[in-house]
């Protein structure tokens, strides 16, 4: 498939999702790219996923406030102007701030990231997630779980 240039312009894109504590807008997924994805992320204090993995790298750019990312084990708060890159298969999670924070989110090629926010907008109902349920969510969309 050839890809094409793509201007997305407020308007063009879809409500946020709700992505366990975290409102997810894509602002252009691999169907229009064909290639990577983007997306904008907001979150409250103390919000933000578990450790996790998936195969596709990741690239985070904080905007406002602060998220504290852990890689590898390794955990370091981020304030705007920080970019975080996560090849595919590390071992991640992040958690926003006192403040709160945002992020612009972007993905390397071959990623199911905006496929899985969805299904976890669609399928996980808000407040504390069922272990079993988000687990298999994520599964199915290429995430793995590091408990």
């Amino acid at each position: 498939m050839k890809r094409h240039s793509t201007i997305v312009k407020p308007g063009d894109y879809e409500s946020a999702l709700s992505v366990v504590g975290t409102e997810v807008t894509v602002l252009a997924a691999k169907n229009v790219t064909h290639g990577q994805e983007f997306t904008f992320q907001r979150g409250e204090k103390g919000m933000g996923p578990p450790p996790h993995s998936h195969e596709w790298d990741e690239a985070f750019f904080v905007l406002e406030g602060s998220v504290d990312f852990t890689c590898d084990g390794k955990r370091e708060t981020c304030v705007p102007g920080t970019l975080v890159f996560v090849p595919g298969g590390t071992v991640h999670s992040f958690e926003y701030g006192p403040d709160g924070g945002q992020m612009l989110e972007v993905t390397g090629a071959g990623s199911n990231a905006t496929q899985m926010f969805a299904a976890v907008d669609k399928e996980i109902p808000p407040g504390p997630p069922n272990i079993e349920t988000i687990t298999e969510v994520l599964s199915q969309n290429g995430v793995t779980l590091h408990l």
